[in-house]
């Protein structure tokens, strides 16, 4: 039993799929897998797995804080405070006692009242490591006043925050935080991955994550999936420029020029053939001195049955006019930002969109504002249940979606969510959007299905935001976490 890094520093550390589940089914998993086993054995396993990784983590520390809740999630920290002491740790626990315990929590407490750990609900004047074992992920409210004054010791403490299963505050289904909710520096979580833990705000207060799935097998179907690492595409020697499809960029109002031209020079540069900028203004230059292998067309001289089209960047007023046009005949259809407000503000245009993502690959890529007024409600909402959104997107026209921000989240009719884990704030800025559209619009180009297409491009622009163009493998801990 191990447990094993999937995210740190900013890094993703798996190739696979790795699969995302609600607490509701990890509620069910627990409770099918503890009767099957010794009373007590899983809140063991998480105790000793949650002692390893302290004790790995902080090698150095002398004086362990554990803030421990009523539930299970305490009974972890009481159960790893048993070890710690073991090992030479001087450990104090806050906590409010209560006079009825759940059985494998009161056991815990016990163990570690007989074990001689200090237990108080004080918090110590000074410690080198704190560990958040307050709440897990049953909570969905804010923190009362007695557990929020000792989650602002720990953030003020500046020493390390490792929290239990996930922090204090942070609903795992969504990645919403309630105010107040923990910021660890590395997340212990148990049993199996959940969604809330790599979007929204679950990159922000998660730090590093590892990992321990107890010793107990998954279960299928889960809620949504990580998005793995494409396999390689090699191109073929014996190759032409036309084996790799053509893309018209077409937006670029006035003012707005910069935005096709990012997503024309991320086509090109993402393997695209030929790659055509379709500028809406009429007075824009036709010539790109950074990157003169682009094609500048009217608009009205390109045949769009023959060719992927990437839509709405930089778009304005006048993209209206040719989305009837590019909704019907385009042969691959990506529609970002101006286009994705046209159709959430023209009637007309909607039914063509589902008629068309019905028989030909069609991608969305809209930001958390341009899905809410596709959807006919606030942004607020969409970030509140991205997943819920992007999957509502899909179905409503029929269409690959790609809900950008922190995790972004793909999603298609009948498919599972997916969840894209590579990117970070670099990504924050404009024009960034446009160059993903352009990658996704590469990508069709080439033969690839809406799927593969957009989930390809997003997990190539994450990388891109960060430092480096690869990913580390999976780290198993085993040999690390088994030293105390």
């Amino acid at each position: 039993m191990s447990s094993e890094c999937i995210v740190a520093a900013d890094r993703i550390a798996t190739t696979a799929a790795l699969p995302l589940y609600s607490v509701a089914q990890l509620r069910a998993l627990e409770a099918q897998a503890a009767g099957a086993l010794p009373p007590h054995t899983l809140m063991q396993r998480a105790g000793l797995a949650l002692a390893r990784l302290t004790q790995a983590l902080a090698p150095h520390a002398r004086t362990v804080w554990i803030a421990c809740g009523p539930g299970n999630n305490g009974g972890d920290g009481f159960e790893a405070a048993v070890h710690l002491q073991a090992w030479g740790k001087r450990v104090h626990i806050s906590h409010h006692a209560l006079t009825h315990y759940a059985q494998d929590a009161a056991l815990s407490i016990a163990k570690a009242r007989d074990s001689g750990v200090s237990i108080g609900t004080d918090v110590p004047q000074t410690f080198d490591v704190c560990i958040d074992a307050l709440f897990g992920i049953g909570l969905v409210r804010v923190l009362g006043t007695e557990h929020a004054h000792w989650v602002h010791a720990m953030h003020a403490s500046g020493t390390p925050i490792i929290a239990v299963d996930c922090p204090s505050g942070l609903d795992t289904d969504t990645g919403s935080a309630q105010p107040g909710t923990v910021h660890a520096h590395a997340t212990l979580t148990f049993l199996g991955l959940k969604p809330g833990l790599f979007t929204n705000q679950g990159r922000d207060t998660c730090g590093d994550l590892w990992l321990d799935t107890l010793g107990v097998a998954p279960i299928a179907s889960p809620m949504a999936q990580l998005n793995p690492r494409p396999a390689p595409r090699p191109r073929a020697h014996a190759s032409h420029k036309g084996s790799f499809g053509d893309v018209a960029v077409v937006g670029g109002d006035e003012g707005m020029l910069g935005a096709v031209l990012l997503s024309a020079r991320a086509a090109l540069l993402s393997g695209a053939g030929r790659v055509y900028v379709a500028a809406l203004d009429p007075k824009a230059p036709r010539f790109d001195d950074q990157q003169p292998e682009l094609m500048f067309r009217s608009p009205h001289k390109l045949h769009w049955q023959q060719l992927t089209v990437v839509a709405g960047c930089g778009g304005g007023g006048r993209l209206v006019e040719w989305l009837p046009a590019l909704l019907q005949d385009s042969a691959r259809l990506v529609l970002d930002a101006d286009a994705l407000n046209a159709v959430a503000e023209t009637p007309t245009l909607e039914p063509l969109l589902r008629s068309r993502s019905m028989a030909k690959p069609t991608v969305l890529t809209p930001h958390p504002l341009e899905a809410a007024r596709l959807l006919g409600t606030t942004a607020a909402a969409v970030q509140g249940d991205r997943l819920h959104a992007a999957q509502a997107l899909a179905d409503k026209f029929q269409a690959c979606v790609v809900l950008k921000g922190s995790g972004t989240v793909l999603a298609a009719p009948d498919s599972t969510p997916t969840i894209n884990p590579t990117g970070n704030a670099r990504l924050a800025t404009a024009g960034s959007g446009d160059v993903l559209a352009g990658m996704v619009g590469a990508g069709l180009a080439a033969g690839q299905s809406a799927w593969d297409a957009a989930a390809c491009a997003v997990y190539q622009h994450g990388l891109a935001g960060q430092d480096e163009g690869f990913t580390a493998p999976v780290r198993p801990a085993s040999g690390l976490l088994n030293r105390h």
